[in-house]
C-alpha cells in the first residue's frame, strides 16, 4: 500500500470517506497545472514536447488539455509514451497523483492509456461492457475526486460497441440475453429509448453516443461528485472515440477556460 497525501483544497472532504478509501490505495499531492486548449475533436498533427515527464494538471482544464494533446499524439503516430520507464516505476511505487478518471468500455481495441498517450500513475481507469455505470462502478469513480482531488472524468463511448450493439438487438427483439449480460443491456435501456424517439441513420451509433452523455450527466449529479462540479473543481466529459482514425470527439461538459 501507498502513503497517502490529500490536497489542502479538498479539506471539506474528509472524514470518513476519504479514512476509509485510503486504505484501498495511495494518493499524492498536486503539483502544477497544464495549458488549456480548445479543441473539442482532436486533429492529426503534433509536435512532441521535449520532455516526456511533466507534473500532473492541477485543474480541470489543465488534464482535459492534457488528455486531448495526447490524443493528438496518437492519432498522428507520434507517440511520447510518458511516465513509462523505470525511474516512473520507482517514482509512483509508495504514492500516485492521477489527474484523470477515464470510464469506458472493456473492448481490447480501445484502451485509454494509449489513447491519450499516457503512462504510469497519470489515470485511473474503469472498464465495463458498454462502460456502463453501476454503484460499485461508481464508487470507484469517485475514489480519485473525492480522496485526492482528481479534477478531471471522461466518459468514453467508442465506434462499433459489441454491448450496445447487442442490447440494442436485445430491446428492439424483446429477447433478454443470457446471465448478468442482461444487466448491461438494463442499464443501457435509457440510452435506447432516448434513441427510439427519433429516425438514426445508425441507431446504434446514435445510442452508443447518447449512452455516454447520459453516464457522464448521472455523475455530475451523484451525491459526491455535484459538489465538486458546482465549485469547478471537478468536470465529467463525455466523448466518442473513433476505431477508423483513432481521434477522441468530445460531446459534452468540456470545462470552461
Amino acid at each position: 500500500m501507498g502513503s497517502v497525501s490529500r490536497p489542502q483544497r479538498r479539506a471539506i472532504l474528509t472524514g470518513g470517506l476519504v479514512a476509509s478509501a485510503a486504505v484501498i490505495t495511495g494518493c499524492s499531492s498536486k503539483s502544477d497545472g497544464n495549458s488549456p486548449s480548445k479543441a473539442t475533436v482532436v486533429g492529426a498533427a503534433a509536435t512532441p514536447s521535449p520532455s516526456a515527464v511533466e507534473a500532473p494538471p492541477t485543474t480541470a482544464r489543465g488534464a482535459y488539455a492534457r488528455l486531448l494533446e495526447g490524443n493528438k499524439r496518437w492519432v498522428a503516430g507520434a507517440l511520447q509514451r510518458p511516465n513509462q520507464g523505470v525511474d516512473r516505476r520507482e517514482s509512483v511505487a509508495a504514492e500516485q497523483d492521477p489527474y484523470g478518471v477515464i470510464v469506458s468500455c472493456i473492448d481490447s481495441r480501445v484502451p485509454p492509456e494509449m489513447v491519450f498517450d499516457t503512462g504510469l500513475g497519470d489515470l485511473f481507469v474503469m472498464r465495463t461492457g458498454g462502460q456502463v455505470v453501476a454503484p460499485v462502478v461508481t464508487g470507484s469513480v469517485e475514489y480519485g475526486p473525492v480522496t485526492s482531488g482528481t479534477p478531471l472524468i471522461l466518459v468514453l463511448g467508442h465506434q462499433s460497441c459489441g454491448a450496445v450493439k447487442a442490447a440494442y438487438k436485445a430491446l428492439k427483439d424483446r429477447k433478454p440475453l443470457p446471465g448478468n449480460l442482461q444487466s448491461i443491456v438494463e442499464t443501457l435501456r435509457p440510452a435506447y429509448e432516448a434513441v427510439s424517439k427519433e429516425k438514426h441513420a445508425d441507431p446504434v451509433d446514435a445510442m452508443i453516443r447518447v449512452h455516454a452523455q447520459q453516464t457522464a450527466a448521472e455523475l455530475r449529479r451523484s451525491a459526491n461528485l455535484a459538489p465538486l462540479v458546482k465549485k469547478g473543481d471537478l468536470a465529467v466529459v463525455s466523448a466518442y472515440y473513433s476505431l477508423d482514425t483513432g481521434r477522441v470527439e468530445v460531446l459534452s461538459g468540456a470545462p470552461a477556460a
